[in-house]
């Protein structure tokens, strides 16, 4: 039976994230924390984020973390550490490793199922955690951690929360920043929208609470940039690395196919 047109089309956009990883190998952790150091130095705090290869062990992923701490720490850049929970196998052992060369430490946030876990262990570890503004739970996540001493950064959230998305992203994120205001620790604010990243940024200014903006590598920053500036907020670059973050990349500019476009607006200020 002849596969239709669209199907291998399909076929096609799904397999080139995979293709991808095979021939493309990802900065080093060493490679990593040059780039890195060098953002730091012209005054761009960071927080490096590996994506593992899809093999990748957790014993294996703690050490490429293990590299590239021991080289921010004696480059002494601003820097957190993006983990991910799942990838170091929610191993507390693996993550105390990590932390003995002294750069604070993050968990990424990814499926609401993986929530609770990955919470507990951020406690645990005296790290800070992403939450997620479309997940139901966050609201809570936010008030029980509201008062502790950890960073918390507040993002729009990739993954859907499984009993629905809010019916409005911008009202649930602000939300989010209104029961974290007043709190002592930093926000950090992830958003590339510039009218939220205002609102919200305001919101914990006016509240008293440290905050920053914080960008992802690759995509659009001139306005939210400007909005940062205008606020007198520090920006933090979100900068991932290794061998599935290309693949990823790619994955997500094919589901998003606005996003070069947008990209191409804001490098020429369109």
């Amino acid at each position: 039976m002849t596969v239709p047109f669209k199907a291998r089309l399909r076929e096609a956009r799904y397999a080139l994230p995979g293709v991808l990883e095979r021939h493309i190998a990802g900065e080093t952790a060493e490679q990593a924390a040059r780039s890195c150091a060098r953002l730091a130095r012209s005054g761009v705090a960071v927080t490096p984020g590996y994506f593992h290869g899809g093999e990748a062990e957790p014993a294996a992923v703690a050490d490429t973390w293990r590299r590239l701490a021991t080289s921010l720490a004696q480059a002494g850049c601003d820097a957190l550490l993006a983990l991910k929970a799942p990838a170091l196998g929610f191993d507390g052992e693996l993550v105390r490793s990590i932390a003995e060369a002294g750069v604070p430490l993050v968990f990424d946030s990814l499926t609401e199922p993986l929530a609770a876990r990955t919470l507990e262990l951020a406690e645990l570890s005296s790290a800070g955690a992403a939450l997620p503004a479309r997940w139901r739970r966050s609201a809570g996540d936010a008030a029980r951690l509201r008062d502790g001493s950890s960073r918390i950064r507040l993002i729009k959230g990739e993954w859907a929360d499984p009993a629905g998305d809010p019916r409005d992203f911008a009202e649930a994120y602000l939300e989010l920043a209104g029961i974290l205001a007043r709190r002592r620790a930093t926000v950090g604010v992830a958003t590339h929208d510039p009218v939220l990243a205002e609102a919200t940024l305001n919101m914990l200014l006016d509240a008293g609470t440290p905050c920053e903006l914080e960008q992802l590598r690759g995509l659009p920053r001139r306005r939210t940039m400007a909005v940062a500036r205008k606020l007198g907020v520090r920006v933090r670059l979100y900068y991932p690395f290794g061998p599935g973050w290309w693949p990823y990349a790619l994955d997500k500019a094919l589901a998003r196919p606005y996003l070069p476009l947008w990209a191409l607006r804001d490098l020429i200020g369109a």
